[in-house]
């Protein structure tokens, strides 16, 4: 029996129906069903299929839950997840394979160093809302290749997206390997009580805190995909024009709900009002005449609910700056794209702390020293974003910053670098995954050594009983030169 219904007809698993799908995978990977890469394969290329054979389904329960525009599901949901999976498919025979240990002394070089990939075990994957598809799809790709079996757990709060994936999961990928637990918080408490070989969380930094520390009583590794308060370094030389619609454009990805979108800008003082200018400029090319961003032909997405909804309200409410674009609310559905300027640096610490909205605020710098210090006081950020041609402004960005990622002249680009992994410091998570990454996050680097028994007589030196002569080849290599500089 199902213990209750959060919102339309997604029913949650009971308490003991998650400890009998954790039996089942945890007795799945003790099996070594999983661990061969044929079957791997194939299961890469059931969720490959899975994605593309219902890729109008996915866009259909995106829009029901989110009211996220097609073409926003299928550029960074949909068709993303099928290069990820192909990449993948091209790659991870080679990834799995052992690496041999390289060894400079000549004494050892016969033990044949080398490490093994090998799967961690059982995971678990929580995703969010915002993302719901690519956020629970990507880390299982990773899973999968690694020859984990896993749980995934999407938010309560896209309710027609998890019931798809749960349909859709037990009918293309094997039943016994990957299952979709549907719940709330109390369902997510008991599955964090559980013994698991890695967890993979995606979400805010208050409920990591939280998995991190479940995780903690039972030393389970952890992947922590958390926010941060992502700037936009305008400089005075960059193309305003093409700096604004690039920006623009990322803060209205899922109406700014986000973790990658940029969380403000930081622009020289003397530019403001022509940075201003540029992003109107932007706002005119994506709403014509005739359109808008609320009730146009393609609207925004919604903010998830109304509770999130009278938060986002109350931003506008309490802020200090002053709206130049936007500023519209519609229902307890949604709000336009605002833009806003005289923006005290106070505020992204108290009313922005928490942005997550379809807003910019525009905090005004007196040059680039003055943006470093604003971004070195706030929790080290997922992503900066820098707008500049000029050659040292990457190094001082590298030099004197800190962030998860650093990208130059666009937004939300660092996605489509599958070589390259992502991941945040401190208040924006831990761990790395993406492409190979993923793969090595649900590995096991295992080191192997054979030390011939032909060695014995050189080894003994290390057995009781001890004598100068022995301490004396102990101590040699303590004794090796220390160069000069």
């Amino acid at each position: 029996m199902a213990s209750h219904t959060e919102s339309g007809s997604l029913v949650f698993h009971t308490n003991q129906q998650i400890d009998e799908i954790y039996a089942r995978l945890k007795k799945t990977f003790q099996s070594g069903v999983t661990r061969p890469l044929e079957y791997r394969r194939q299961q890469l290329l059931q969720l490959a299929r899975m994605v593309q054979d219902n890729h109008t389904a996915f866009e259909d329960a995106l829009l029901a839950d989110l009211n996220k525009p097609r073409i926003e599901s299928t550029v960074s949901e949909v068709s993303h997840l099928i290069t990820s999976v192909l990449y993948t498919l091209e790659n991870f025979e080679q990834w799995a394979q052992p690496d041999p240990c390289e060894t400079k002394e000549a004494w050892r070089s016969g033990w044949g160093a080398t490490l093994y990939k090998e799967p961690k075990g059982v995971a678990l994957i929580i995703s969010p809302w915002n993302y719901p598809l690519v956020l629970t799809m990507n880390p299982l790709i990773g899973a999968i290749a690694a020859g984990c079996p896993a749980v995934l757990k999407p938010s309560e709060l896209v309710p027609t997206l998890t019931e798809l994936l749960a349909d859709l999961t037990s009918k293309y990928l094997d039943p016994n390997a990957y299952v979709v637990v549907k719940g709330g918080v109390p369902e997510t408490t008991h599955i964090l009580e559980l013994r698991w070989d890695h967890i993979f969380y995606t979400g805010n930094s208050r409920v990591g805190r939280l998995v991190a520390t479940a995780a903690g009583r039972h030393l389970t590794p952890v992947t922590l995909e958390l926010g941060g308060k992502s700037p936009a370094v305008i400089t005075d030389d960059c193309d305003f024009d093409v700096a604004a619609r690039r920006v623009l454009n990322g803060k209205i990805q899922n109406a700014g709900q986000l973790c990658v979108a940029p969380d403000y800008a930081l622009v020289p003082r003397a530019k403001v009002d022509a940075f201003v200018q540029s992003l109107k400029k932007a706002y005119d090319e994506f709403w014509p005449e005739g359109d808008h961003p609320l009730t146009g032909s393609v609207p925004i997405s919604n903010i998830i609910n109304p509770r999130h909804h009278a938060r986002v309200v109350d931003l506008l409410s309490r802020t200090k700056g002053k709206v130049v674009l936007g500023g519209e609310i519609h229902k307890d559905k949604s709000i336009s794209p605002t833009i806003l300027t005289d923006v005290p640096e106070d505020d992204l610490t108290g009313v922005y702390r928490e942005n997550f909205a379809p807003f910019l605020p525009i905090v005004a710098v007196d040059d680039i020293d003055h943006a470093i210090r604003i971004i070195n006081a706030q929790p080290i950020p997922l992503v900066i974003y820098v707008f500049s041609d000029q050659e040292d402004m990457k190094d001082k960005f590298l030099q004197r910053t800190r962030s998860g990622q650093l990208v130059f002249n666009d937004v939300m680009m660092q996605f489509c670098a599958h070589e390259m992994p992502f991941g945040g410091q401190g208040d924006s998570g831990y761990g790395m995954w993406f492409g190979k990454t993923t793969f090595d996050t649900f590995t096991h680097f295992r080191g192997f050594i054979n030390v011939p028994t032909a060695q014995e007589p050189f080894l003994m030196f290390r057995y009781r009983p001890y004598t100068n002569e022995k301490y004396e080849i102990a101590c040699a290599p303590g004794r090796a030169k220390i160069p000069d500089a």
